[in-house]
């Protein structure tokens, strides 16, 4: 067997050996979870205000998010640390911690709603990984309960940069169907990277005339008082306007 060969089969060969030890590997840290011994963190949950007895050298590797909480934390006379997610659910971080400690994501019995608070959950805590996981899991396996609350979903998600599969999937849908977009109530309220996102797109089904009066609708909407009779207006209302649709009159004339 020729040396390099050998150091192909055996690279692969550890590769394979090391896959195998992942379960049990991530076994064990679900054990450190439920250990009280060697805690020096105090997480509080929930309404309930229940308590988790945690590890900040795991946390700390794990997200970011934690790795930053810890540093802000100071230490009380038992020398823990304390961080208050009163705002998570006691169930939410239950699944959370367990895919901190041991990777593992038990999701199988919770409906739509709940992983997609979860997935935003992931977002605060910055965990990519879990949130992509649940991304996928929403698009592949629940797409019909996202298209009843599209609005809403595609609003949502356009104001997490962190949620980049959700949004395409929600843009691929409105170049398909702009008016399920545009005609909604939300309309004016959403956020504008997401009206961005659209007009840089140049498979979108509708006239550029029509897309141009729904940005001069969202324009108008944000600038309150601005009336929608542009007859009646002075000179700094054109100037408000043109300064809200700065970055969008851009891509139009890039694009043009």
């Amino acid at each position: 067997m020729s040396s390099r060969r050998f150091l192909v089969c055996f690279y692969t060969s550890n590769i394979n050996m090391a896959t195998k030890l992942f379960e049990r590997l991530s076994n064990d840290y679900l054990k450190l979870l439920d250990d009280k011994e060697d805690f020096n963190v105090i997480i509080s949950t929930g309404e309930s205000s229940k308590i988790f007895q945690v590890h900040s050298n795991v946390l700390r590797y794990r997200s970011l998010y934690f790795h930053n909480e810890l540093a802000k934390a100071s230490k009380d006379e038992n020398n823990h640390k304390k961080i208050n997610l009163n705002h998570i659910s006691t169930q939410q971080f239950e699944i959370i911690i367990k895919y901190i400690y041991g990777g593992v994501i038990l999701i199988e019995d919770q409906d739509a709603s709940f992983i997609f608070e979860l997935m935003l959950v992931a977002c605060e805590f910055l965990l990519e990984e879990l949130v992509k996981y649940l991304e996928t899991q929403l698009i592949e396996t629940n797409s019909s309960w996202l298209r009843l609350r599209f609005s809403h979903i595609y609003k949502t998600s356009f104001q997490n940069n962190q949620l980049q599969d959700l949004q395409k999937w929600c843009n691929d849908i409105v170049a398909k169907y702009p008016d399920k977009l545009f005609e909604s109530e939300d309309f004016i309220s959403f956020p504008e990277n997401a009206l961005i996102s659209l007009i840089k797109r140049d498979d979108l089904q509708m006239e550029e005339k029509k897309i141009w009066d729904y940005v001069i609708k969202w324009g108008i909407a944000q600038n309150p008082g601005l009336s929608s009779d542009p007859t009646s207006w002075t000179n700094e209302n054109f100037l408000a306007l043109k300064a809200t649709l700065k970055t969008v009159c851009l891509l139009f004339a890039f694009f043009k």
